[in-house]
């Protein structure tokens, strides 16, 4: 199975290369399933439901969030009736919408997506993300109820992500990072099988502060003093992501690599999807 992972979309810059390139990606890279962390696509700040509905209609089967899931209050409404939108799956019990799911993928497979935040330096500080994991492991297995499994951990310290990875490494198909909107160059197969790169990257305006007009965040980092809020960059955005090929008899990764289409970065594509 051709898996493919796409970072933080922010803004509208974000938004709109996404939906300008992914059809184009599913079609020439023969994908089978794309997910999309969309929780800062709306001025950077949350999604609404316009714009999740325009990432599933670009060619998204799943939406993932963070930290930003309820900054566009309509969000709390959407969750739950939407079923391709997920917000992290350790927020208590009774929060609106929900923290994983089972979706069919292109060629038949049973793919199991959850979302999990971090907590080291992360707000709101949520359920343990190890215990969370590992209750969603034990109810739909690699291999039994699911064909492929797939965390987005979205948290802000590399150990913990790396840890994570660790923790699930032969029981999930994919532990990917999101949040810090910069991508890593660890992407590599775990000992027992498991995909990971500890962060997928954003989708977004890089000539920026991890996607954010530069000039209100340099200020604050000079002068301690806001002048205005974070406005999303409006440059020209790079799509940032990861690619995987799944073992159909296993579930368990065979290939990994970034991907990168767009300025400011060197562009790459899995070169076993070319």
């Amino acid at each position: 199975m051709r898996l493919l992972f796409l970072g933080d979309m922010v803004g509208r810059s974000g938004r709109t290369a996404v939906y300008e390139r992914l059809p184009g990606l599913i079609s020439d890279l023969k994908l089978d399933f794309v997910i999309v962390n969309g929780e800062n696509a709306a001025g950077g700040f949350g999604i609404t439901e316009e714009i999740f509905h325009d990432t599933i209609n670009a060619g998204a089967d799943v939406v993932t969030t963070g930290n930003h899931v309820w900054d566009q209050r309509e969000a709390l409404v959407f969750a739950s009736r939407e079923q391709r939108f997920l917000r992290p799956a350790n927020f208590p019990l009774g929060t609106a919408g929900k923290g994983s799911g089972m979706f069919l993928a292109k060629n038949g497979a049973r793919v199991l997506v959850s979302n999990i935040m971090g907590r080291v330096f992360m707000h709101p500080d949520l359920h343990d993300p190890f215990t969370i994991g590992e209750e969603i492991l034990a109810a739909c297995p690699l291999g039994e109820q699911a064909d492929a499994v797939v965390f987005d951990f979205h948290a802000e310290a590399t150990s913990e992500k790396q840890c994570f990875g660790h923790f699930v490494d032969g029981r999930a198909s994919l532990v990917v990072g999101t949040h810090t909107h910069v991508p890593t160059a660890d992407a590599q197969i775990l000992n027992g099988g498991t995909a990971y790169m500890s962060d997928a990257g954003m989708c977004g305006d890089y000539d920026s502060s991890l996607g954010m007009d530069k000039e209100e965040p340099l200020n604050r980092f000079l002068s301690k003093v806001p002048k205005g809020r974070f406005e999303a960059a409006s440059g020209k955005a790079t799509i940032c992501g990861v690619g995987v090929d799944i073992s159909d008899r296993t579930g368990l990764a065979e290939k990994i690599s970034p991907l990168r289409i767009g300025p400011r970065l060197e562009e790459t594509i899995p070169a076993f999807w070319k």
